[in-house]
């Protein structure tokens, strides 16, 4: 078991917050005395600040500079793309 006092601010790891859990893509933005904030990366972004306590079960990588510009350019392309089902009247 593992905590978020183990990240680095800037970078973005690959980690499982839960054992039966998915695997998240975070990238810890800022840290204090007592908390981190982190942006969390799925369909949407969802920024938060969590304890440097708060438990993750597994930190399975910490991304290679090559390996987030490749990611960021796949989701960042894919930030604009929505799938509307129009009615064809």
């Amino acid at each position: 078991m593992y905590s978020y006092a183990l990240l680095e601010k800037g970078c973005y790891y690959l980690i499982q917050e839960k054992e039966e859990g998915p695997v998240g893509l975070i990238k810890v933005n800022m840290e204090t005395d007592q908390c981190m904030y982190v942006s969390k990366y799925g369909d949407t972004t969802l920024i938060e600040w969590r304890k440097k306590t708060d438990a993750i079960f597994d930190i399975l990588e910490l991304l290679e500079e090559d390996k987030v510009r490749a990611w960021e350019s796949i989701y960042n392309d894919n930030q604009g793309t929505y799938n509307y089902e129009e009615d064809e009247e």
